[in-house]
């Protein structure tokens, strides 16, 4: 996997990310979503390092990249730090200016991400998602079925880490096989890595964190935005699967519009892990965006 890519850990915005990097080219930043790690990319990523520096990071919490402690008001688990780490990455490697292509927690990361740092990201690429607020707002029970992680992962400590600490290979095939193509799109050393990373110590609380921010201060810093007219200005592509619960729940295009001015996106021919279901449709769609 990565063939030509260089692993490396960096001290930024106080903890310490781990990435890949390889390529030439304007810088591109591919964010990850739970329970995964940068891996998701590995179909990919030599692909688009033909046409850009690649940096794909783990976000904090997740992969080999620090866990920090968590805070009362979740805020060392925010988008909006989460973000910080990554615009700090990218400058440190010499990418001041760079796209996104980010899937689920990554891309609640990147939305925050370009709201709070419009100088530096150029256009973006958004899989599966729709905004945090909206989806929480329009919760329903088709939804919360599907994502029953989302409110099971944000009660309070320890009852969800010490659950997940228990068993968390059986708590990432319940999460990934559950999907509409089941644990299919995996390869086997991807699924091992995930797992591998899964029973680090700390990754459950990074998990859990992650989460309890989404529901709470990510939500105070979307209400804020709103309430300003602060929306997303550069070109935004978003793209979800036809067989996943967003589009099914949600109308992504309309959703992303309320807070974005410059939208385009459809449904593609999957489910919810679209860079390992469905690599060569996704790049299909995502280079003649970015290039």
């Amino acid at each position: 996997m990565f063939a030509g890519f260089q692993k490396d850990l960096r001290l930024v915005n106080g903890v310490r990310i781990a990435y890949r990097i390889g390529g030439h080219g304007p810088g591109l930043l591919l964010l990850h979503g739970h329970p995964q790690t940068h891996v998701i990319w590995h179909k990919i990523a030599e692909r688009l390092s033909q046409h850009f520096t690649v940096v794909a990071a783990d976000l904090r919490g997740y992969g080999d990249s620090d866990k920090p402690l968590a805070t009362d008001d979740h805020s060392s688990y925010s988008k909006r730090e989460m973000g910080r780490d990554m615009v700090a990455l990218m400058r440190e490697l010499g990418l001041p200016t760079f796209s996104i292509l980010a899937h689920d927690r990554g891309a609640r990361v990147a939305h925050r991400l370009a709201l709070d740092h419009e100088q530096a990201v150029t256009r973006m690429a958004l899989l599966d998602i729709a905004p945090t607020l909206a989806m929480y707002s329009q919760t329903n029970e088709a939804f919360a079925r599907a994502y029953w992680h989302w409110f099971f992962l944000i009660r309070p400590a320890p009852l969800p880490e010490t659950l997940l600490e228990a068993n968390p290979e059986q708590y990432v095939r319940s999460v990934m096989g559950t999907r509409s193509a089941g644990l299919t799109p995996f390869t086997d050393q991807a699924f091992a890595e995930y797992v591998r990373c899964a029973r680090l110590p700390g990754a459950a609380r990074g998990v859990c964190e992650d989460y309890r921010a989404s529901a709470s201060i990510d939500l105070d810093h979307d209400r804020a935005d709103l309430a300003a007219g602060h929306h997303l200005q550069l070109p935004l592509l978003v793209l979800w699967g036809a067989e996943g619960t967003v589009g099914q729940c949600f109308d992504p295009l309309k959703e992303w519009r309320q807070v974005a001015s410059d939208v385009q996106g459809k449904a593609l021919p999957g489910g919810h892990y679209l860079a390992e279901e469905i690599p060569d449709a996704l790049l299909a769609e995502v280079l003649p965006f970015l290039v």
